[in-house]
């Protein structure tokens, strides 16, 4: 690996020593009606089974286990749409440590009520007017507080990238050689994670992340190797992928290790949430479903053997929930 990448394999592999005792190991799935509707074997690694209903937690653990006695005493300040203030949340409260978090005011009402249900103070902010990055430096200068970014940190996405490792013990368990890899992507914490650990063991499985078509900053700066923008005025019914650009630690390392990336629509999206909710059986938020619509949308490249796609959370405002499920049997 590149020398000048922020985290390696080592890393990756400590943070799976360090959360083990607190994060599931979620599974990894097989599906006969997927694989025909796909004309490829698929298998899904649902992060939805994880604590807090995302990978988030993931990372969030590991991160707030590092800290000192004195640093758990000041607590914690982060931002985020609604997944990885969960993680935060509920990693401080195992901890024993107070935690606030900066989340749009427009942000799931599920996501909001479920991170003041796991203790954590609640801070909203207009994410078209104000900069959650600003509000949370105050706060955490203000209190002495440790910031923990969504995912341009060592150990966020060290611990983003266990769920490679996992993927590649289960795939052997599943008889399933790994292709290529479909991944979310919004700052870039989970694939950049993923990308680490899964191209120091399996050098040859190639690794896609997939964004909303109006967020797709990712794919744009993977084609032009420098961190590209989405226009201020970008849209998307995927809350959790809006980052405006890619990581600055996150990026080159996805530069370096990524096969490219992929784009999807929100009617997209929508369908695969249908998918996953009749024949799947899952719960899969619009954010979490990106890469599955890839997939069924035909967008993933060809390869040999499994193509393994990862639904990142399950976290959905019932109501928005209802209306995608409910539109498409109407139809």
């Amino acid at each position: 690996m590149d020398s000048r990448l922020v985290i390696s394999i080592a890393d990756v592999e400590d943070a799976a020593r360090v959360i083990a005792p607190a994060a599931a190991r979620t599974p990894l799935l097989e599906n006969a009606a997927l694989n025909e509707r796909a004309g490829r074997r698929v298998l899904l690694k649902f992060e939805g089974a994880q604590r807090t209903g995302s990978f988030k937690f993931r990372g969030a653990y590991n991160r707030l286990a590092r800290l000192t006695a004195r640093e758990r005493t000041a607590g914690v300040v982060a931002w985020s749409s609604g997944n990885h203030a969960q993680g935060v949340a509920a990693a401080a409260r195992m901890l024993d440590m107070p935690a606030t978090i900066v989340m749009p005011a427009d942000a799931p009402a599920i996501k909001i009520a479920n991170t003041r249900a796991l203790g954590a103070q609640v801070v909203p902010y207009d994410r078209r007017s104000e900069s959650r990055e600003a509000i949370a430096t105050a706060l955490a200068e203000q209190r002495g507080a440790t910031l923990v970014p969504s995912f341009d940190d060592p150990f966020i996405i060290a611990g983003q990238g266990t769920a490679g490792l996992e993927i590649l013990d289960q795939a052997v368990a599943a008889g399933a050689a790994v292709g290529q890899i479909l991944v979310c992507c919004g700052g870039g914490g989970l694939s950049a994670g993923i990308a680490t650990a899964v191209k120091a063991r399996s050098p040859d499985t190639a690794l896609y992340t997939v964004e909303p078509a109006e967020f797709d900053d990712t794919a744009r700066s993977l084609a032009s190797g420098v961190r590209e923008a989405v226009a201020p005025d970008a849209r998307s019914i995927c809350d959790a992928l809006l980052s405006p650009s890619p990581g600055a630690l996150t990026f080159p390392i996805l530069r370096a290790l990524a096969a490219g990336g992929l784009a999807v629509t929100d009617d997209q999206v929508r369908d695969a949430m249908r998918f996953a909710f009749a024949a799947l059986k899952l719960v899969v938020e619009p954010g979490g479903a990106v890469a599955l619509a890839a997939v069924l949308a035909g967008l993933a490249p060809p390869c040999d053997g499994a193509s393994v796609v990862v639904l990142s959370g399950s976290n959905v405002d019932p109501a928005d929930y209802a209306a995608i499920i409910g539109a498409g049997a109407a139809a």
